[in-house]
């Protein structure tokens, strides 16, 4: 039996608006959804707490963020260059199962990564004591951007829970308690590395760091990819006649997120500023006190504590003068 004329139009149309709606409704990269992403771990890193990890997804698009799941309930968000976090607040003695999702820079949600499962342990009521240190501490360079360590088994009077990774007095890993070994990724070519690990327990218990391993990942690196950018530097002065330096920087793209900064004033070290919580997203500003004398020059540059527990490139010099405008 033929179609009629107006329900054939009708179909046509349908059939035309499922095929561009069809996978984010574009043949090209930009239109296509993030990937889901790969390489997902969950551990738990206390009787209330699991560590969450993943491999960067690539997107045409771009990335502007990660969501982790328990379950179906979302319970973290954070920016496109974190690839780890620890999710808080859960029951011991408790099962659960994350994934992640990816969304890119145009709003789109991709599909959700495999389910990861992990068990918090029991609580340990009144437990005081923390695990001894992990000992034995070797490593060895896998390439210009990773490294893999290993270390002897802690004791502890229950059980040790997990292993934090520390670079310098930064935390850049977690593994479970079972394991003694791992591969440390997103670091620098050419850089000099100080690695110590340290032991939790279900109450939280931090040991003592073990010895540390020194390692120079193979390569060069000048710092200048690292270095904050679009670096600007003002004074302004107050009513009660005082003095301060305004400065503004666009954070550097790096593989995680950079939630410290240090300022150099003058060549030395004049002040740290860390960001708690969320740390700003494209451009930050900070100011701090000069002085109350005018016609004083100073020299500022800022640099950036990367993901990787190292110190980045320093930004372009700036120079301001007290009461003048005509800083640069």
């Amino acid at each position: 039996m033929p179609v009629p004329p107006r329900r054939s139009a009708l179909l046509c149309a349908l059939l035309a608006l499922l095929t561009s709606c069809a996978w984010g409704g574009a043949d090209g990269e930009s239109g296509r959804l993030p990937a889901a992403p790969v390489g997902v771990t969950a551990a738990a890193g206390s009787a209330t707490s699991v560590h969450v990890m993943w491999n960067a997804v690539s997107s045409g698009a771009g990335i502007h963020g990660y969501e982790v799941y328990r379950g179906t309930t979302k319970v973290e968000e954070v920016p496109g260059s974190q690839h780890m976090v620890d999710v808080t607040r859960l029951r011991p003695a408790t099962p659960y199962v994350f994934s992640v999702r990816a969304r890119d820079t145009e709003g789109r949600l991709g599909p959700p990564s495999l389910e990861v499962r992990a068990t918090t342990p029991a609580a340990t009521a009144a437990d005081r004591s923390a695990p001894t240190r992990p000992g034995g501490l070797r490593g060895r360079t896998a390439g210009s951007r990773a490294v893999q360590l290993s270390w002897a088994a802690s004791a502890d009077d229950r059980d040790v829970v997990s292993y934090d990774i520390y670079q310098g007095d930064t935390k850049i890993h977690s593994v479970g308690g079972n394991q003694t070994a791992t591969v440390v990724t997103g670091l620098r070519p050419g850089t000099h590395y100080s690695f110590t690990v340290r032991a939790r327990d279900a109450a939280d218990n931090l040991s003592p760091a073990g010895d540390s391993v020194r390692l120079t990942t193979p390569g060069s690196d000048d710092g200048r990819g690292t270095a904050p950018v679009d670096f600007r530097a003002t004074n302004r002065r107050e009513a009660d006649g005082a003095y301060y330096l305004d400065l503004a920087w666009v954070a550097p793209e790096t593989d995680g997120v950079v939630t410290e900064y240090q300022v150099r004033l003058d060549g030395r070290a004049a002040t740290s500023l860390v960001f708690g919580g969320t740390p700003p997203r494209g451009r930050a500003t900070y100011s701090f006190y000069l002085g109350r004398e005018a016609g004083e020059s100073h020299r500022v540059r800022i640099r950036a504590r990367l993901p990787d527990g190292t110190w980045g490139g320093l930004s372009a010099e700036r120079t301001v003068t007290t009461g003048s405008a005509s800083d640069r």
